[in-house]
């Protein structure tokens, strides 16, 4: 029973701390004047991603890489046909893609090709992998002071004091609570026999993703929509980038077999939705609805293979 206690308290944790680190962080965003889409690619994104990067890399310390490579695509998969799906439902929005939803299909293909050539993830991969992550964050930097908004219309809902403590008070609750997750997640899924694959493409995706799903939610509802999107892009590129890159340099991951198919669904499913928004350039609700559909059918499949 404590397992699920904690497993539960886990996810509290991570889901608020990275509530609190999102709201201070996107604070501090508005007051330097950056646009919206930037915010969403980089700091809430960042924020949204710090429960993978918690997960992942806890996983790795401990061995279990299966839960660290299953947690990173799961949540992919997630971000882009549930959370970006519900969005879509919730407020059909017009798309203005951009060349950053290009660098996130660039980075499903590179990770699959790594995955491919030895079914490992080396230390050296790893590495490569988050210089490409620096390069992709010094580049939406540029992007952000090229396209700063003019001073007229800055907004900031908090002291810069306050944001300083509710940065660190959520990346303390992110960090303890991918320890709880990552702890018990492995515990539960050996007493019921199941693969820490499953697990990982399951129950901690969902759970890592859900800062992501009511971030983006709340941006759709408020019309925030450069900021919903510009979180599910981000958060991608930095779940592959800095959250497998960082895992790896760490711990070289083995790949299971399985993992190969799962990725080259998600490069499937960022095609599908890239033809989805460039048609007619939005996402109607009639594809929102598809793309969720589609995520509950993968679903019962990962469950039963």
């Amino acid at each position: 029973m404590m397992m699920y206690v904690s497993l539960i308290l886990g996810f509290v944790l991570l889901i608020k701390g990275a509530d609190y680190f999102v709201e201070a962080s996107s604070s501090i965003a508005r007051k330097l004047r950056i646009p919206s889409i930037i915010i969403g690619l980089t700091i809430v994104a960042f924020g949204t991603s710090a429960p993978e990067l918690a997960v992942s890399t806890t996983a790795a310390l401990s061995g279990n890489n299966d839960i660290a490579i299953g947690n990173v695509i799961g949540s992919n998969i997630f971000n882009l046909l549930v959370v970006l799906g519900a969005c879509g439902v919730i407020h059909p929005f017009r798309v203005r893609l951009r060349w950053d939803y290009a660098a996130s299909i660039g980075a499903g293909v590179l990770l699959l090709v790594i995955m491919i050539t030895n079914l490992n993830i080396s230390r050296l991969e790893g590495v490569i992998l988050f210089a490409f992550f620096i390069f992709f964050v010094g580049f939406t930097i540029r992007d952000a002071i090229v396209n700063r908004a003019p001073k007229e219309i800055e907004t900031v809902s908090m002291p810069s004091w306050l944001s300083a403590v509710y940065i660190i008070l959520g990346l303390s609750a992110i960090i303890w609570g991918g320890n709880l997750v990552v702890n018990n997640a492995s515990a539960i899924a050996a007493s019921f026999g199941l693969s820490q694959s499953l697990i990982g493409l399951t129950i901690v995706a969902f759970g890592t993703s859900l800062p992501e799903l009511v971030t983006s939610i709340v941006a759709s509802r408020k019309g925030e929509n450069g900021l919903a999107l510009g979180n599910v892009i981000g958060s991608n590129l930095f779940n592959i980038l800095m959250v497998l890159g960082i895992s790896a340099s760490i711990s070289p991951i083995k790949v299971n077999p399985l993992s190969i198919y799962d990725a080259a669904f998600l490069i499937l499913i960022s095609l599908v939705t890239f033809l989805f928004c460039k048609t007619k350039k939005k996402l109607n609700r009639l594809e929102s609805i598809f793309m969720i559909v589609v995520y509950m059918i993968y679903m019962f499949y990962i469950v039963i293979r």
